[in-house]
């Protein structure tokens, strides 16, 4: 997968390697103990969210909209309401994509800036204790 980065955001490199990361969760060898819950949410196979997860952060990051390009506005917080999703399940995902971060070697500072953002939205997405 390749998203070329558009704007002001200086995320080039960085932008491809997270968006094609995506999050440990989502692959196979991040479906152990660490990540259970968040996996588990996933179903049985793990193409579409993988390729959907891309897709927004790609346009998150400054680079194409491919997500809204494809299925509109992302409304992040009604699509992930059918979604048992807590404090745990935050935690697993900003830690998985804090993984995917150091993995592909994006640069401390901007690690510590998207952990911080991804922290945010993710705890928005909550919808028990």
């Amino acid at each position: 997968m390749n998203c070329p980065v558009k704007h002001h955001v200086p995320l080039t490199a960085p932008a491809k390697a997270t968006a094609s990361a995506g999050g440990a969760f989502l692959r196979p060898d991040g479906a152990g103990a660490r990540y259970g819950e968040l996996r588990a949410s996933h179903g049985t196979t793990l193409d579409d969210a993988r390729q959907k997860l891309f897709w927004f952060l790609c346009g998150w990051m400054g680079g194409p909209d491919y997500y809204q390009e494809r299925i509109g506005h992302p409304r992040l917080r009604g699509r992930h309401l059918p979604f048992s999703i807590g404090i745990k399940e935050r935690d697993q995902w900003v830690s998985c994509m804090d993984q995917a971060m150091q993995e592909t070697q994006v640069p401390e500072p901007l690690r510590q800036r998207l952990t911080e953002s991804f922290m945010t939205t993710a705890d928005f997405m909550r919808n028990k204790g």
